[in-house]
């Protein structure tokens, strides 16, 4: 089966959780395992079906994500706002469709100014810096984009961060931008490390973000960081009302901002901005991988805003990516945590734009044979972003080739049966738990940052446990007290670490019930769904009472049925009975399958006798229109619709497209007809556009 032939539903799961699994791998783990040119068209196909398929949007949607949950072993620092990713360009088609998106939302004339800035867009560690009273307070990297780590104590060692402010500056600044290591730098820190028998590093980028957080600080401070700052985060003043100006400034304040910011007056010298940059890029001390455009009025910023994980005002344009050709030596498969093969080509060595690259993933079976590439064959290799390169095909012409590649039908880890279910593109073994290579993931899984978050216990002491027996379940992990001895005991192992190890178990004995759902790595039940999950029930007791009474309606609905509509008809019905925004016929059927395997009804029988699950805990909402479904109709003279419904999501509303008995609020412009009418007849408040105005003021007070 072809991926154009997959179903539009689950497509959008495969690339939801393909696109969590690629960001935690990069953003927190420094590790990434394809190129951002990959990475980037993950997010343009979810992109496509959400905007063809709308009904479709899931909670766990890549369109709101941004970056990974913070590590383990730092502090956590809240951002007072957001850092958010930037939508991405490839072509200058693109650029001219963002200006014109812009325009229409701003509701200005094509010969109406609207200058942009253009610079260099580095690729480092983004950075957040915190200054109170001129001193400098808090580091923080962007973590999942709410919440980062607090690198304060590492950042105190880098030389381009002033550790105070000029007298004058603001209350309150927070300068964002990118700690870096310099090319020749880099090289440099490699030479060193390969020398001493260390770990070299594979770019520029991961050996800055590795150095920057360490736990011993004293390794940052022998690393040669840099940092460069290209935007603010909260500001108790902005001391310039343009981007450009706000920047000028903060080089005044002794910040390092790029030497290559240009102010455009129009799109044509934004774009000539993009191809000076091009052509010196091999030139300039540091890696970058595009051009970041951005909308140069800060009131014009303010009106944008932003969407889910962007704003509105800002694009980074994309250079092309670099190639080279190699030979396909083997193709691997390698088991997820989920049971998905994932086929690995391993290549020789070759030099693309500096990097070496011995690795690339093939993704899935139907790749292999879209792209018919064959072990022996000479391949082209495409590389952006400095990290593992997509194979772009086999070179016609270069002799004899091999036997077509035989995807396996059995795991190679555990040799259980490995199938491909109806809509899927992706093999799976159903080896479960009795798989070795999906017990390691699954338990490292269990113990991850955004589950039970058991620090010290991380891949390398979960195999050592598992190969030695002493681990095979979750609930076996809140039992090694019994072996505290022969821990102790081991070479590697002493007393204090072993007691600190179990400690720290004993420290995770009650979890709330999102993380305890997410933790379980039932399918498609990622961090959004888990806590959409826990919202709805509350406590685990009621979401088992569901769960049991879905399992009772899928056996009575499968009787006698076995065909794809039936099991297309269960789904639907599962799905109707959780009655959840976000868990879908796909999501519900995976949680009834998960729990209709004893062995997972028996694995989580046996952690709840040691681990207690707190209920959800409700946050309280403060905005007047928080958690209320607005519909605009009419014509708005003040702002464009886009802008409205920007103000209202803002605001933690939802914005419907038509009325309906859950719609809150009305706001009927000149012009509104039956949504108006429908609305009244409905008992809903209608209010005009001067009412809506002030309700937003009043929120924003």
């Amino acid at each position: 089966m072809s991926v154009a032939a997959e179903d539009p539903a689950t497509e959008l799961a495969r690339l939801a959780a393909e696109v969590a699994e690629h960001a935690e791998r990069y953003h927190r783990d420094d590790a990434p395992t394809i190129s951002d040119t990959e990475y980037d068209a993950l997010i343009r196909r979810n992109a496509e079906l959400e905007a063809a398929h709308p009904e479709l949007t899931r909670a766990d949607s890549p369109a709101g994500a941004v970056g990974a949950a913070p590590a383990a072993g730092f502090g956590k620092i809240t951002h007072a706002r957001p850092m958010l990713s930037l939508d991405n360009a490839f072509a200058d088609g693109e650029v001219v469709d963002f200006v014109q998106r812009v325009r229409r939302f701003l509701r200005l004339a094509e010969d109406a100014p609207l200058a942009l800035t253009a610079e260099p867009k580095i690729d480092g560690l983004s950075l957040s810096l915190r200054y109170e009273d001129g001193a400098l307070v808090t580091a923080a990297t962007r973590g999942n984009g709410a919440v980062g780590e607090d690198v304060t104590a590492n950042v105190a060692t880098v030389g381009d961060v002033p550790r105070r402010l000029p007298p004058g500056a603001p209350t309150v600044v927070e300068v964002r931008g990118e700690v870096y290591m310099a090319k020749a730098d880099f090289l440099a820190l490699n030479a060193a490390q390969a020398a001493a028998g260390g770990r070299t590093f594979a770019n520029p980028r991961n050996a800055a973000a590795g150095s920057l957080r360490q736990l011993d600080v004293a390794i940052t401070a022998e690393r040669p960081l840099r940092f460069l700052a290209h935007g603010w985060g909260e500001m108790s003043a902005l001391p310039a009302d343009t981007q450009a100006g706000v920047m000028a400034i903060f080089a005044n304040w002794g910040f390092p901002v790029s030497d290559r910011l240009t102010l455009c007056a129009t799109l044509d010298e934004a774009l000539a901005a993009y191809r000076g940059i091009e052509t010196d890029r091999a030139r300039l001390p540091f890696d970058i991988d595009g051009v970041v455009y951005k909308v140069d009025r800060l009131d014009l910023q303010a009106r944008l805003g932003q969407v889910a994980r962007s704003p509105r005002w800002a694009l980074a344009h994309k250079f092309p990516a670099e190639r080279a050709t190699t030979r396909l030596l083997a193709i691997d498969i390698q088991v997820g945590r989920t049971g998905q093969l994932t086929p690995v080509a391993r290549l020789e060595p070759v030099g693309v734009g500096g990097v070496i690259v011995i690795n690339a993933t093939l993704h899935n079976e139907d790749e292999i044979a879209r792209k018919d590439v064959r072990v022996g064959d000479t391949v082209e290799l495409q590389r952006a972003g400095d990290v593992i390169p997509q194979i772009l095909g086999a070179v016609a012409g270069e002799g004899p080739r091999g036997e077509p590649f035989a995807f396996p039908t059995v795991c190679p880890a555990c040799g259980s049966h490995a199938v491909r279910e109806a809509g899927e593109v992706a093999r799976r073994c159903t080896g479960g738990l009795i798989c070795p290579a999906q017990r390691v993931e699954r338990l490292r899984h269990f113990v991850g940052r955004r589950a039970f978050d058991i620090e010290g216990l991380g891949a390398e002491r979960i195999e050592l446990f598992v190969a030695e027996g002493l681990i095979a379940t979750p609930g076996d992990m809140f039992r090694l007290a019994a072996h505290r001895d022969a821990l102790v005991a081991r070479k590697g192992f002493d007393a204090v670490s072993v007691d600190k190890l179990l400690a720290a178990i004993d420290a995770r004995r009650s979890i709330g019930v999102d993380r305890f759902l997410f933790a379980l790595g039932i399918r498609h039940v990622g961090e959004v769904v888990a806590r959409d999950l826990a919202r709805a029930f509350g406590t685990y007791d009621a979401f088992a009472e569901q769960v049991a009474a879905a399992r009772a309606i899928a056996f009575e609905r499968a009787l006698g049925e076995g065909d794809d509509k039936a099991r297309v008809r269960r789904a639907a019905t599962l799905a109707g009975v959780f009655a959840i925004g976000g868990v879908g016929p796909e999501i519900a059927s995976a949680i009834v399958d998960f729990f209709a395997e004893a062995h997972n009804v028996d694995l989580v029988a046996d952690l709840r006798r040691e681990v207690a699950v707190a209920p959800f805990a409700v946050a309280t909402l403060t905005s007047a229109v928080t958690g209320k479904t607005v519909v605009f109709t009419g014509s708005l003279e003040s702002m464009s619709r886009d802008e409205a419904r920007a103000q209202a999501e803002r605001l933690g509303a939802r914005v419907a497209a038509s009325v309906s008995a859950k719609t809150n609020i009305v706001v009927a412009g000149p012009g509104a007809g039956s949504k108006a009418a429908k609305a009244a007849a409905l008992g809903i408040e209608v209010i005009d556009e001067a009412a809506w105005l002030a309700l937003v003021a009043a929120a924003g007070s």
